[in-house]
C-alpha cells in the first residue's frame, strides 16, 4: 500500500488514491529521518553505551524541562512504567479518566502486571474531569481500602478529540494531588500538538506534573519508540523496571536517530497538521448536514471527530463506504489528477462518531482529494436517509 516514504498517497499498483486518515500511528519516516537511521552512530544501550540515545534522553529532558529521560519501545509501555514506579506497592490505586486511552487501550496492564487498581473519574467533553469530585476519590485512610498515590492524565485527549487540557486545570490538579500525597503522570503521546496548539514551550505544558511520557511513532512519523521523563530517581527506578517488561534494547541508536530528527524536522510543522485538520472540519461544517455533525469551536488540534446523529447509520458504515470507490463517483468525475478514483480510511469502531487524524505525510493535495470524497458520501447520504 505505502510506496515512496508516505503513508498516504498514490499506490502505483493501485486503481486508487488512497487518503489514509485512520491514525497518525501510521506516518512513516521522512526521507532525512531514513538517513538519520542509516546513518546513526550506536552502541548497546542496556550497557548505557548507545550515544545517539544518550543524545535523545538528554535533549528530551532539557526541551521537557525534566531531570532525567528514557528512551522505550512503547507509549503503553512508558505509562506502565510509570504506573509501576508511582504506585510501588501491589494492591495500590491509581485515578485515571474514563475515557483515556491507559484505561480503554492498554490492556489493564496496571492491573495485569502491575497489580495496581485504576479507579476511574469521569472526563468531560474537554479531556479534563471536576476537581471538585476528585478530592473525594482519594483513598488509604483506612485499612479496609488501597491507597491511592497516582492521578493519570490525557494531553492531548484522543478519545475526547485532541483536546488539550487547560494549564490552570494542570496546575490546580497538582496541587490537590499534593496535598493528598499523590503524584501526578501525564500520558502525552501527543503533547507536542497541546504545546502548538497553546503556543508555549512543552515545558510549560508539563511543568506541573511529576512524570510524562511523549510518542515518537505518532504524529512525529518515527518508526519505533516514546521517551519517559521525570526526576532522575523515578528515570532510575523506571530504567530497571524496563529491562523486566522486556524493553531493554541494544543498538537501539538507529531508532534514538529518527526521534532526534523528528525533534527538529517534524515538531516545527505540527501548525501544518492542525490546519489541515480544520481544512476537513470547515468542510463538512460548511454542508450544514443533518446527520454528519463537527465541533469547529472546540477543535484543539490534528484529531477531529465527525458525529453521526442518525440511528440508521454506524461509523463502520460510513468509513467502509468513504474507503470504496463506486463506478459512479468515477462518472461523477471524483478522481485524481491522474484519473484514479479517491478512497478515504477513516477510523470507525462501534462508535457514534468517526475519527479522522492527519499528521505530516499529508499534503494538502490530499486534504483537498479527501474533502471532495467525504463532501460527496456526505450527500450521499443525505439524500439515501433523508
Amino acid at each position: 500500500m505505502y510506496s515512496n516514504g508516505a503513508a498516504s498517497g498514490d499506490d502505483s499498483s493501485s486503481s486508487h488514491r488512497i487518503v489514509d486518515f485512520r491514525s497518525d500511528t501510521v506516518s512513516v519516516p521522512t526521507p532525512n529521518m531514513r538517513k538519520a537511521i542509516y546513518e546513526a552512530t550506536v552502541g548497546d544501550d542496556v550497557y548505557g553505551e548507545d550515544p545517539t540515545v544518550i543524545e535523545l534522553e538528554r535533549r528530551s529532558a532539557e526541551l521537557f524541562g525534566k531531570e532525567a529521560a528514557l528512551f522505550v519501545p512503547t507509549g503503553t509501555m512508558a505509562n506502565l512504567l510509570a504506573v509501576m514506579v508511582h504506585c510501588g506497592r501491589r494492591g495500590s490505586e491509581a485515578i485515571v479518566g474514563d475515557a483515556a486511552h491507559v484505561f480503554l487501550y492498554e490492556q489493564g496492564g496496571a492491573a495485569q502486571l502491575a497489580g495496581v487498581l485504576l479507579h476511574t473519574i469521569k472526563n468531560k467533553p474537554d479531556g479534563t474531569f471536576c476537581l471538585k469530585e476528585l478530592p473525594n476519590m482519594f483513598r488509604g485512610f483506612d485499612v479496609h481500602e488501597p491507597i491511592t498515590n497516582l492521578v493519570l492524565v490525557e494531553n492531548t485527549h484522543n478519545m475526547c478529540g485532541g483536546k488539550v487540557l487547560p494549564l490552570q486545570w494542570l496546575e490546580d490538579l497538582a496541587q490537590i494531588c499534593k496535598r493528598n500525597s499523590a503524584k501526578v503522570h501525564m500520558d502525552g503521546a501527543r503533547v507536542f500538538n497541546a504545546a502548538e496548539y497553546l503556543g508555549v514551550p512543552v515545558s510549560r505544558v508539563v511543568r506541573d506534573v511529576d512524570s510524562v511520557c511523549f510518542c515518537l511513532s505518532k504524529g512525529l512519523a518515527c518508526p519505533v519508540g516514546s521517551v519517559l521523563l521525570g526526576t532522575k530517581d523515578f528515570i532510575k527506578q523506571a530504567h530497571r523496571l524496563r529491562k523486566a517488561l522486556g524493553g531493554g534494547m541494544r543498538q537501539v541508536g538507529f531508532l534514538a536517530a529518527a526521534g532526534l530528527c523528528a525533534l527538529d524536522e517534524i515538531v516545527p510543522k505540527l501548525t501544518d497538521d492542525h490546519r489541515r485538520t480544520r481544512a476537513v472540519a470547515e468542510a463538512i461544517a460548511a454542508l450544514e448536514s443533518s446527520i454528519f455533525k463537527v465541533d469547529l469551536e472546540n477543535l484543539h488540534t490534528n484529531i477531529l471527530m465527525v458525529n453521526i446523529a442518525s440511528d440508521r447509520l454506524k461509523s463502520d458504515q460510513f468509513s467502509a463506504r468513504l474507503a470504496q470507490v463506486k463506478q459512479q463517483e468515477l462518472d461523477d468525475g471524483l478522481v485524481d489528477s491522474a484519473g484514479k478514483g479517491i478512497s478515504v480510511k477513516v477510523s470507525a469502531r462501534d462508535w457514534s462518531f468517526s475519527r479522522i487524524v492527519v499528521y505530516t505525510n499529508i499534503t494538502d493535495e490530499e486534504v483537498e482529494l479527501a474533502i471532495r470524497k467525504i463532501k460527496y458520501v456526505i450527500e450521499e447520504y443525505q439524500i439515501e436517509l433523508k
